[in-house]
């Protein structure tokens, strides 16, 4: 058996997004497990090195987690020929031009979406990375999550029959950060900063519509800013100028109907942070992150309109929980390390720089179908 290494440039990696999933829950939980068997029976170790712009952050996060190498020079690490790949976690509004700069030095790419926050530019790099040759992919890692893989096997197995309809639920509150901190950072409710959850989730909603239910085809989105101000990192009070929660309904292909709300400006009943529920002919079912729960038709209640009793069925009982029969990995490591084989041995892969333009597509047309207060139809992007 022979070791391969593979070095990998990670930027971005101070971040929330960055730091957890992508630096300490995958690579370095793929460094710790001792790498990836390949096909041909070679172990795949892999070497990151963690550039970012404060030369202090780096090297303290090299030393607390046992990376060896680390850099302020990204100009410098994209000329070393050892290392193979180039990962972006950082913001949308530099993340076009760092991936550029990354194929133009020969190096395969990966990275967070959304891709850019402008369709001309995400299709003209998704077209440089084809003719480059080189390996890309962006980041699709609700596809990966335990509960929609769970839907995708129902579905798989004709369980639903004809889908019909799909209701999504996403958010939760964050704080305004006056007097509790905010979860997220305030650049997501500053437009000039890349910020607003139609930009951030149609981009999800793209490609977990597109792989599970059908392609998107039409959408009419309406977006809202609910909380006009809120407090920064610094405790100064800014004002919101970009939405933060978005009310978006698709023509999937196969006339199949998709509703998902998506808001940072919620309380949260329901089973999880997301959920997805479908209706089938056949069956329907509801998804969290990890847990799915089915009803067939031939154990659908009967329920009885009237408003004038209090109701007596307890509705949550008539499911059945679909057991967890495989491991669940995390996520975000389990496309990595399908990005990873892909760049070793060509394995396959399907999440090219074109699905994250795809995605940048439908935030756009999101946004136009609020400013415009219309459906607007979805056409074929050409790469």
């Amino acid at each position: 058996m022979a070791e391969q290494r593979l070095g990998i440039i990670m930027h971005g990696v101070t971040g929330r997004m960055g730091y957890n999933q992508h630096l300490v829950r995958s690579i370095l939980a793929i460094r710790d497990q001792g790498g990836i068997m390949l096909k041909n029976g070679d172990r795949l170790v892999v070497d990151p090195i963690i550039v970012g712009r404060n030369a202090d952050k780096m090297q303290a996060l090299a030393k607390k987690h046992n990376i060896a190498r680390w850099s302020d020079d990204l100009e410098a690490a994209l000329a070393n020929p050892d290392d193979a790949i180039f990962f972006d976690a950082g913001t949308t509004l530099m993340r076009a031009g760092l991936l550029e700069k990354a194929l133009a030095a020969g190096k395969h790419v990966y990275c967070e979406k959304p891709t850019s926050d402008d369709l001309d530019v995400a299709v003209n790099l998704a077209k440089t990375a084809r003719a480059s040759g080189l390996k890309h992919g962006v980041v699709q890692d609700k596809l990966f999550l335990p509960g929609l893989m769970k839907i995708k096997m129902l579905k798989d197995s004709g369980f639903f029959g004809d889908i019909l309809s799909v209701r999504g639920e996403f958010g939760y509150w964050v704080f305004e950060g006056d007097w509790q901190k905010s979860q997220r950072p305030s650049w997501n409710y500053r437009k000039n900063d890349g910020g607003g959850i139609i930009l951030d989730m149609l981009c999800h909603w793209r490609y977990v519509l597109d792989n599970l239910f059908g392609e998107v085809q039409a959408v009419s989105c309406l977006g809202a800013t609910h909380i006009p101000q809120r407090v920064d990192e610094q405790g100064n009070t800014f004002n919101c100028d970009t939405d933060d929660a978005a009310y978006a309904t698709f023509e999937l292909e196969g006339g199949v109907i998709a509703q998902i709300n998506s808001s940072w400006t919620t309380r949260v009943r329901r089973d999880d942070l997301v959920t997805f529920h479908v209706d089938g002919t056949h069956g329907s079912a509801v998804a969290g992150l990890h847990k799915c729960w089915t009803q067939h038709r031939v154990n659908t209640p009967k329920p009885v309109w009237n408003p004038d009793q209090p109701q007596t069925m307890n509705f949550f009982n008539d499911w059945e929980e679909v057991p967890d029969n495989w491991p669940a990995d995390n996520g975000f490591k389990v496309q990595w390390e399908m990005f990873l084989r892909h760049v070793a041995e060509d394995a396959p892969w399907e999440y090219g720089l074109e699905a994250g333009a795809k995605g940048v597509q439908l935030a756009e047309l999101g946004l136009k179908s609020w400013d415009e207060r219309r459906w607007l139809d979805v056409p074929k992007l050409q790469f």
